[in-house]
């Protein structure tokens, strides 16, 4: 089955500031490459050709100056949605509705980096027949994350960054969903921090006994704060070097 491909680049990047004052936190450059390319490529690797960028703020311009049409990834369709103001990950992903059109979608945090591509789930999820799929990642400081629950071999919950993490695997910024997806999220209340949460929506999907997962091959990082933007740069360097 089709999979269209939605990656979230919208936010203020407020942890990145003064860095982000003059420009949108996924146009920063991580290594040789604006942050943006590398979930992009992610998709196009995975045979992903029709993408929406969902951005935000006063730079959403520059997107389009930078990818234009998305041929330079070989992309059939790259289509753009903008979202007013700070209403979480789920609020973005609500404006790909009309995009989504029915079809399966892949949605790529714009911050999150990879070592490895993630053909292998894309595939498996198109031929699953309903439901979600989440990749995992084992991780040193699982309370930064929302962390995976799990009961034999099954995933039970998701907690949104615990103070005791029930296992040591993080959800990493990559879900598959399927058409319902846009229902679930309609569903949703805002949380403490008046957003709409995208692990309310892997809850709902854990809750319908339809969520898979996989785990997450290589090294995988976010680009959100100070530390972890120089750790992007570096991996990605020195990937670049392994390969050299």
């Amino acid at each position: 089955m089709k999979m269209k491909g939605v990656v979230l680049a919208g936010g203020t990047g407020s942890r990145l500031f003064p860095l982000t004052k003059v420009t949108n936190k996924h146009l920063m450059p991580i290594y040789d490459k604006p942050m943006i390319y590398y979930p992009i490529q992610t998709m196009a690797d995975a045979g992903i050709d029709e993408i929406m960028v969902v951005t935000g703020g006063r730079n959403s311009g520059d997107f389009l100056r930078l990818l234009g049409n998305g041929k330079d990834f070989g992309l059939k369709r790259l289509n753009y949605a903008y979202q007013e103001g700070e209403g979480g990950i789920a609020d973005a992903l609500s404006l790909a509705e009309h995009f989504a059109d029915g079809d399966k979608i892949c949605v790529i945090l714009g911050d999150n980096i990879i070592e490895g591509d993630i053909r292998k789930a894309a595939d498996a999820f198109r031929s699953q027949e309903r439901g979600a799929k989440i990749l995992l990642k084992e991780v040193t400081d699982a309370e930064r994350f929302g962390v995976a629950e799990f009961r034999g071999d099954k995933v039970i919950g998701i907690e949104e960054k615990p103070m005791r993490p029930k296992s040591n695997y993080a959800v990493t910024g990559i879900y598959m969903y399927d058409g319902t997806v846009f229902d679930k999220v309609n569903k949703l209340v805002p949380s403490d921090r008046n957003e709409l949460e995208i692990t309310d929506v892997n809850n709902f999907y854990i809750h319908e006994g339809t969520m898979t997962f996989d785990f997450l091959e290589g090294w995988w990082t976010d680009a959100g704060t100070f530390e972890s933007l120089l750790r992007a740069g570096n991996l990605v360097a020195q990937s670049r070097m392994n390969q050299g």
